[in-house]
Order: structure tokens, then sequence, then C-alpha cells
């Protein structure tokens, strides 16, 4: 098998960058990985432009998940009450791979990374306040890889950040908790700002009515992160809920059409999160202009990362005016974040 260009180093530092500090499992197996031949082979059957160490994960946790009988469970928190040390998982780990290559195999091939992380809401919500005080207007959503929408519903959850006080929709079933580092703050409403609409975008919507698409999403949650898992079957629970719309194909190139539709007296805020590292840099680039352009006609707000840096930016128009604007640095699951805007 063909192994792709530099898998082991993306193998080392998914262990060294992402894992460290939050799974103890996939840190030492990713090393381990990154060092074997074979497992990066089977590994490189993934999809270009997939974070291949998160898709190779989920593919084995989905079939354990899904009941295949093999000691390698004994070492997956979410599997076992007392898993086994981590650093003994790697031959139960090679060999689970080995019995199972054809299935991983037709996985990674054929799956995509689409984490529903709804936790990120914690960082979203005061950049919406923040336009909402800004414009005035109820804000038209339109997400670009949605997944399953659990992010659209923003709106409907609840948050805290350490202090005692509680945001949000008091009321909710989805409570998010989250660290604000640094010195600044943002400054929190009183009530939610009006949603007018949500639309969802993604070359594959998941249904969380549908059980393999639930299981999918579930698979690349990671194993210690039970909290993770928990929120987001109560997330879940949300969507079947509360209808959206979702809307499955390529969300840049439909992005014009979507703007087009919505009425004047609305805000378009465009957003995405940790899927703009899944697109070759002339899609990213596309994504700017067809933003820019909508600009040059009417007000538009555009919340991203992973373009040209990890951070969380917001880059909007008001009036034809561009403006640019950093939120600040954001842990990969909404465990904490920073705060720039002013």
């Amino acid at each position: 098998m063909m192994v792709k260009p530099n898998l082991s180093s993306r193998f080392k530092t998914f262990g060294q960058y992402e894992c460290r500090g939050s799974s103890n499992l996939y840190e030492f197996l990713s090393n381990k990985i990154a060092e074997d031949e074979e497992l990066l082979g089977l590994a490189s059957e993934a999809k270009d432009g997939q974070p291949v160490p998160n898709l190779f994960f989920g593919a084995i946790h989905y079939l354990l998940l899904k009941g295949k009988e093999h000691e390698l469970k004994e070492f997956y928190p979410s599997l076992v009450e007392n898993p086994g040390n981590p650093q003994e998982s790697f031959e139960s780990f090679k060999d689970f791979c080995r019995l199972n290559s054809q299935e991983i195999k037709e996985i990674v091939k054929s799956k995509i990374v689409q984490t529903n992380e709804v936790r990120r809401c914690a960082y979203l919500f005061p950049v919406f306040a923040y336009i909402f005080q800004k414009i005035e207007k109820p804000l038209a959503m339109i997400e670009i890889g949605t997944s399953a929408g659990l992010q659209l519903l923003w709106d409907k959850y609840s948050y805290s950040y350490g202090t005692g006080e509680t945001y949000g929709n008091r009321n909710a079933n989805v409570h998010l908790t989250s660290e604000i580092k640094g010195g600044h703050v943002p400054i929190f409403p009183e009530e939610m700002p009006p949603v007018a609409s949500r639309m969802g975008v993604d070359l594959y919507i998941n249904d969380l009515k549908n059980r393999e698409d639930f299981l999918w999403l579930n698979s690349l949650i990671w194993p210690e992160h039970e909290e993770r898992r928990t929120l987001f079957e109560k997330a879940a629970q949300s969507v079947k809920e509360n209808p959206i719309c979702l809307i499955e194909g390529d969300g840049v190139e439909l992005l014009p059409g979507l703007i087009k539709d919505i009425p004047e007296e609305h805000s378009i805020c465009v957003f995405h999160t940790h899927v703009a590292n899944q697109m070759p840099a002339e899609v990213k680039k596309d994504l700017l202009a067809k933003i820019k352009a909508s600009g040059r006609m009417r007000d538009i707000f555009h919340i991203y990362n992973n373009i040209q840096d990890r951070n969380l930016h917001l880059d909007y128009y008001l009036g034809s005016k561009e403006f640019k604007k950093p939120v600040g640095q954001t842990e990969g699951h909404g465990k904490w974040f920073t705060w720039e805007l002013n």
C-alpha cells in the first residue's frame, strides 16, 4: 500500500498538539502509528483533504461501537468502565486493524470527518451577540459544513463561563461551559439575539434519526470524552425538536444563491468552524471572494477559522465597507477561548 506523503508527521503532530492532555490513548497510538508502515498504508486509503488521524481513529472506534468483539475494546473508556493502560494498547490495536483491514479501508474511503462539536457554540454565541449589537437585525444563519446542524441551534442552549452567571436560553436541556482566557471578556446580552432563519450545507448531511449517521458522529468523539458524548446526545435531541433547513451540496458553490434569497431586513451570518482545514487552497480563496462580492451589494458577516490560521476571525461588510477583526484563539473542542473583539 502506498503511504500518503507526510502522513507519519501528521500523526506525530496530531498526537503532540491535539491529543496531549486530552486523549492519552490517541496520543500514544498516534506516535506508534507514525512509525508503522503497515498502519500508515491503511490510513492512506482516506480521501484527499481529510484530517487522516481523526478519520482513521474514527473508523476503528466506529467498528468497536458497532459491536466488533476484540480485546482492543478493553482500552476504550467509551466501551468499558475500567480501561487498560494506553501504553499497553498498541499490539491489540494493530491486531484489530489487521483482522478488520478491509472494513477499515472501506470506511476511510467512504466516510468524512464531520465532528459536530456543540461546545464550539460557547465562543460562537458572543460573536453572534456582537453582530446583533452592531446591526440590530434578526440573524439569518448559513453554516458551511454543518454535518447534522447542531451549531445552528446555538440560541437554544445555555452557557456559563466560570463566573457563576448563566447566559442564553436558561431553560435549555443543553448547557455548555467554557473558560475565557486572557484579560478581555465579551459583553453577554440579557436576551438571545433573534434568529430569522437557519440553513446548513454539507457535502453529506448527517440525519440524526438514522442510526448509522448517529453512530458515525459518536465514533468521531474521542473515547475519553464522556461529557462531549453526553452533550452530543442532548444536542441531537434539540435538532429533532427544532426543524432546521439542511441542504446536501457544496456550500461554497451554493452560497451566492442562498444569500440572494435572504430578505434585506435580515442580517446574513455565514459561519464554519474547523471545516476550512478540509478545503483546498483554491476553494478557500473562492469562498472569501464570494463573501467579498456579496459584501459589495449588502451587509454580510463571515465567522471562520482555519483559513489564514487556526484562530477565529470575523470579516464583515457594512455599507460596502470591509472590516476584518480577529476574534481570538480557541481550543479545538471549545473548552476555552480568548476574546479580542472590540
